[in-house]
C-alpha cells in the first residue's frame, strides 16, 4: 500500500541528508502530492557570451540535496511539496544541436556579414523558439489547470516567455519583477527573435502585463533605454547605481525595497537572472557583471513582496551556469527553494516563521530601555 501524503510527512526525517538520487530538496513527495511544481528547461541556444546554462536543472537538483529544509522565514515550508519534473529530452538535443548553429549565425554577425546559410539558420532557430514556448505554454497550462503553482528553471533567460503567456491566459492583469544585470529589451537581440537578451521585449507584447519593474540592472544600451522611456511608465528600472547611491546616502534598503514593491500590482511573476546577484556568488554565469545584489538583500525583497498583501502567482530562475564546481549550482538551489518557498506564503497556503531575528531583538532592547 502506498504511502499518503501525511503518513510522508510523519515518518520523514527532515534532518537527514538528502538522497543524491532523489526528487528536489530530497522530498518524498510526488508530482500529486506536491504544491509546486518545477519546470526544468535545459535550453541555451541564443546565449551570446559564455555557455552551460542548460546543465543548470539537473545541477540543482544534486546541489539541493545539501539544502536544509528548515526556513526561517516559512513555516514547516517543506510540507507543501516542491516536485521537479523530468528533463525533456529533445528540448535538450535540440538545445545542443541549435547552439552549434546559432554560433555559425553570431559569427556572421560579429564578421559583418549575414551569408544565406546564416539566414537559413536564423529561420530555424526563430521556428525552433516559437515551437519550444508554444510547449512550454501548453505544459504550464495543464499544471495550472491541476492547481499547481509553477516555477519554471532554465536555462537561459528566453524560457519563460511562454510560461508568461499561459499566465496570462489565467490572470486579467499582472506585474512582473525582474532581478537582472540587464533590461533584456532588445528586439530580436542577434536577430534571434526569442534571444536570453529580448525576454522582456517580448514580454512587454503580452497585453495582460501591466508592470515591468526591473532590479539590480547595470547594463545596458540605448535602445533599452528608448523602450522604457517609450513604455508611459509601464517599465520601471530601479539601476544598480542609483540603489547603491542612494543606500551610501543614508537610504535603508528597506526603503528601497519598499519603493520597488510600491510599483508593483497585486498579482506578481518573479523572473530572477542569477547574474542579478553579486558576480561571487555566480561566478559562470554567462554574461557577469560587475555590481549585483548580496543573496540576503535578494531574499529580502522577496520576502517582503510575499508578505506585502501581494501575491506571486509564478517564477522563473535562469541563467545558473555549473561551472567545473557546484558553487553557483549551490546558491541557484538556495535560491530556488527561497523562491518556491515566499511564492507559497505570498498565497496565503503556509505561515511566516514564528523566529525572532537580531533586528527584532534590537528593536526590542531599543523599547525597554526608552
Amino acid at each position: 500500500m502506498k504511502s499518503t501524503k501525511e503518513e510522508k510527512i510523519k515518518t520523514f526525517d527532515i534532518n537527514a541528508p538528502g538522497a543524491t538520487d532523489g526528487n528536489l530538496f530530497g522530498l518524498p513527495f510526488t508530482e500529486a502530492e506536491s504544491d509546486i511544481v518545477i519546470l526544468p528547461v535545459p535550453w541555451e541556444v541564443t546565449v551570446s557570451y559564455r555557455g552551460g546554462t542548460a546543465k543548470a536543472p539537473e545541477a540543482i537538483r544534486k546541489a539541493s540535496m545539501q539544502v536544509d529544509l528548515f526556513d526561517a522565514d516559512v513555516t514547516n515550508a517543506w510540507k507543501n511539496g516542491i516536485f521537479l519534473l523530468p528533463e525533456n529530452k529533445k528540448w535538450k538535443k535540440a538545445s545542443k544541436q541549435l547552439r552549434k548553429k546559432a554560433e555559425k549565425v553570431i559569427d556572421a554577425i560579429s564578421g559583418g556579414s549575414e551569408n544565406k546559410e546564416a539566414k537559413k539558420i536564423l529561420k530555424e532557430i526563430n521556428d525552433a523558439g516559437d515551437k519550444l514556448k508554444n510547449e512550454i505554454k501548453s505544459v504550464t497550462l495543464e499544471k495550472l489547470a491541476k492547481g499547481k503553482l509553477i516555477g519554471l528553471l532554465g536555462g537561459d533567460h528566453s524560457t519563460p516567455l511562454g510560461y508568461m503567456e499561459a499566465l496570462a491566459e489565467k490572470n486579467p492583469s499582472f506585474g512582473i519583477l525582474q532581478i537582472d544585470a540587464h533590461c533584456d529589451l532588445r528586439e530580436a537581440y542577434e536577430g534571434f527573435k526569442y534571444s536570453h537578451a529580448s525576454i522582456m521585449f517580448n514580454a512587454l507584447k503580452i497585453k495582460e502585463v501591466s508592470k515591468l519593474v526591473q532590479v539590480g540592472i547595470r547594463d545596458f544600451c540605448q535602445q533599452e533605454m528608448d523602450v522604457a522611456n517609450n513604455s508611459n511608465n509601464r517599465v520601471k528600472i530601479f539601476f544598480d547605481r542609483d540603489m547603491k547611491r542612494s543606500m551610501y546616502e543614508g537610504f535603508s534598503w528597506k526603503d528601497l525595497c519598499d519603493a520597488i514593491i510600491k510599483q508593483l500590482p497585486e498579482k506578481v511573476y518573479v523572473s530572477f537572472d542569477i547574474d542579478g546577484l553579486e558576480a561571487s556568488l555566480c561566478p559562470n554565469t554567462g554574461t557577469p557583471v560587475a555590481g549585483g545584489l548580496q543573496f540576503e538583500q535578494s531574499v529580502y525583497l522577496l520576502w517582503k513582496l510575499a508578505t506585502s498583501g501581494k501575491t506571486i502567482i509564478g517564477f522563473d530562475l535562469n541563467e545558473v551556469a555549473p561551472g567545473k564546481d557546484e558553487w553557483d549550482a549551490n546558491v541557484g538551489a538556495r535560491l530556488l527553494y527561497k523562491l518556491s518557498n515566499l511564492m507559497m506564503l505570498s498565497q496565503s497556503k503556509t505561515k511566516k516563521q514564528n523566529t525572532v531575528t537580531h533586528s527584532e531583538e534590537h528593536k526590542l532592547e531599543k523599547e525597554n530601555a526608552d
